[in-house]
C-alpha cells in the first residue's frame, strides 16, 4: 500500500487536500483535510446581535446570500417574527440568483475544464469538449461567464450589491421593488433563460425538467446528441463510466427551499433514504458535531448538538487532521446538495437515477443542471406573484435572552445558523455549513464523511500525482472549503 497525498487543487473555493492510501491500483481509504482556521463564529462571540448580518455574509465571497439568508432567519426565529410575503419572495430570489450561478460556474469553470486534460485527447468527444470547456478558452465557458454577470445584476436590483448584499433582513428585504424594476428584473431572468436554452440544454426548460425517467433521459439525448452542454456531459458521463463513480452514503439531507407565491416550500425538508426510498420527516435535534478529528477541543463530551456547539483550536490534538467536525444526522453520515434538494422534491428523473446509481459523479452534476431548468421558470412566477405597493420588510426587535435556529438551502445544500443570545449580546453562534457535512472527517467510531467514503474504489493510473478520477469526485460535491472552517 502506497500513500498519495493531492492538493492544493484548483478550481476550488478555499484549501482542501486528501491523503490516499492507494493498494492494486485503487483508493483503499482516503481522509480530506481541511487545513485553513479562520474562526468566524468567535468573531461573533459578544458583538450585538445584528452584528451577525455583517460579518457572517463575509465568510465566503461566492455564497455570501445564503450565509446571509441563514444569519437573517436565525435572528428571525430568535424575534418571533415572520416577514411579510414580499419580504419572503425577493429573499428567495436572491438566493435562487445566488444558488443557480453557482451551479453555472461549477459545470462551465470547475467541473468540465478537467475533461480538456490531455489524458482524454483519443475520447471522440475531446474535441468539441476542448472547443467549448477549455480554461480560459473555451466558448461556452466564455459565453458562460458573460452571462454569469449580467445575472448578477438580478442581485444588484434587489439587494443594492452582490457580494454581501446588506438589504437581508430578519424582517424580509430592505430594498422594495417598484413596478417598473420588476419588469426589468423579469427580462434578466427570461434573458438568463435564453442561454440556458440556446446553450446549456438546447431545449426549452420545461421539456428538461419534466424528464421523468432515465429512458427518457436517454431518448432525449439521442435525438440529438450534439445539440447541448447537458447532452455532451450525458456522452461524456457515459464514456467514462461516471455513473458508477463516487458512490455516497445513500442518505440525503435538505432543509427545504423556497417558497410557492401561496407561502408553502417549493422544496420540501427532510432525509431521503435511498434503501427505504422515501423522504423521512427531518428531525434537527438529531443533529450533532463530532471533533474527535479535528483540531478542536471537544470540551468533555464527544458529539454535540450546534446550539451547545465549541469552537476552540487544539493545533497539537492527537488524530486530528482537519479543522472541520464531523456533522452527523441521527449519528449517520448524510450527503447534501441539489441531489438532496432534487430527491425531497419528488423529481422523478433523478430520483430514478439515484435508485439506480447512486449519489455519483454522474447523478451529482445532472442534479444541479436540472435544478437550473426548474427553479428559472419558478423565478418567473416569484416576480410575478410580487405586489409592489405592499411592504418587503417587517420591523423586529430581539429579547434580551434569546435563541434561535436559521436554516437554508446554499447552492451545495444545508447550511443552518445556531443563535444565542444573552444580556443582549452574542453568547454563541455556531454555523453547519454544507461541506462540513460532505467533507467531514471521522467521527469517534472511525465512520467516514461523505467524500471520504465516496473516494474508495475509485482508479489511480500508475504515475498520476493526482488521480483524474479523485478530482472528479472531488469536484462533484462542488467544495466550498472556506465556508466549512468558518
Amino acid at each position: 500500500m502506497t500513500r498519495l497525498i493531492v492538493g492544493p487543487f484548483n478550481r476550488v473555493e478555499g484549501d482542501l487536500e486528501v491523503r490516499l492510501d492507494i493498494a492494486d491500483g485503487r483508493v483503499a481509504r482516503a481522509e480530506v483535510t481541511a487545513p485553513m482556521y479562520r474562526g468566524f463564529e468567535n468573531l461573533l462571540t459578544g458583538r450585538a446581535p445584528h452584528d451577525a448580518l455583517v460579518i457572517v455574509p463575509r465568510i465566503c465571497g461566492i455564497c455570501s446570500v445564503s450565509q446571509s439568508v441563514a444569519a437573517a432567519r436565525a435572528l428571525a426565529d430568535a424575534a418571533g417574527i415572520t416577514p411579510p410575503p414580499n419580504g419572503v419572495l425577493a429573499t428567495d430570489l436572491m438566493l435562487a440568483c445566488e444558488n443557480l450561478a453557482d451551479h453555472l460556474t461549477h459545470f462551465y469553470l470547475f467541473f468540465m475544464p478537467d475533461f480538456t486534460r490531455p489524458v482524454y485527447a483519443g475520447r471522440p468527444w475531446f474535441d468539441a469538449a476542448q472547443q467549448r470547456f477549455a480554461a480560459g478558452q473555451g466558448s461556452h465557458a466564455r459565453a458562460a461567464i458573460a452571462a454569469r454577470q449580467r445575472w448578477f445584476e438580478l442581485i444588484g436590483t434587489l439587494g443594492g450589491k452582490w457580494p454581501h448584499t446588506h438589504s437581508i433582513q430578519p424582517g424580509g428585504s430592505s430594498r422594495a421593488v417598484d413596478a417598473a424594476e420588476r419588469l426589468r428584473l423579469l427580462a434578466k431572468v427570461r434573458e438568463f433563460r435564453a442561454f440556458l436554452e440556446a446553450t446549456t440544454f438546447g431545449a426549452q426548460l420545461e421539456e428538461v425538467a419534466t424528464l421523468d425517467s432515465e429512458a427518457a433521459l436517454d431518448a432525449w439525448w439521442a435525438a440529438d446528441p450534439q445539440r447541448g452542454d447537458l447532452r455532451l456531459f450525458l456522452t461524456v458521463s457515459a464514456d467514462l463510466g461516471l455513473p458508477g463513480l463516487g458512490a455516497g452514503p445513500g442518505r440525503y439531507l435538505s432543509y427545504g427551499a423556497f417558497h410557492a407565491p401561496d407561502g408553502s416550500p417549493a422544496v420540501p425538508a427532510g432525509l431521503w433514504d435511498a434503501t427505504l426510498g422515501r423522504l423521512l420527516p427531518l428531525d434537527l435535534a438529531g443533529i450533532t458535531e463530532d471533533p474527535s478529528h479535528a483540531w478542536l477541543a471537544d470540551g468533555g463530551q464527544v458529539a454535540r448538538h450546534p446550539s451547545q456547539g465549541l469552537t476552540v483550536p487544539d493545533a497539537d490534538k492527537p488524530g486530528a487532521y482537519s479543522w472541520n467536525k464531523a456533522p452527523r444526522l441521527a449519528g449517520q453520515v448524510v450527503e447534501t446538495g441539489a441531489i438532496a434538494r432534487q430527491l425531497a422534491s419528488g423529481q422523478p428523473l433523478l430520483r430514478a437515477a439515484v435508485a439506480r446509481w447512486g449519489g455519483t459523479v454522474h447523478t451529482r452534476v445532472l442534479a444541479r443542471l436540472i435544478e437550473l431548468a426548474r427553479v428559472v421558470p419558478w423565478m418567473e412566477q416569484w416576480l410575478l406573484a410580487l405586489q409592489p405597493r405592499e411592504p418587503f420588510c417587517g420591523p423586529d426587535a430581539l429579547p434580551e435572552q434569546a435563541a434561535g435556529v436559521g436554516l437554508a438551502e446554499a447552492a451545495r445544500g444545508a447550511l443552518g445558523h445556531w443563535l444565542r443570545v444573552e444580556r443582549g449580546r452574542i453568547a454563541s453562534y455556531q454555523i453547519v455549513a454544507p461541506t462540513s457535512w460532505n467533507f467531514s472527517p471521522r467521527d469517534a467510531a472511525g465512520r467516514p464523511g461523505a467524500l471520504e467514503a465516496a473516494l474508495v474504489g475509485a482508479p489511480v493510473q500508475p504515475g498520476e500525482a493526482t488521480p483524474v478520477a479523485v478530482q472528479h469526485i472531488v469536484r462533484s460535491f462542488d467544495p466550498c472549503m472556506v465556508c466549512t472552517v468558518h
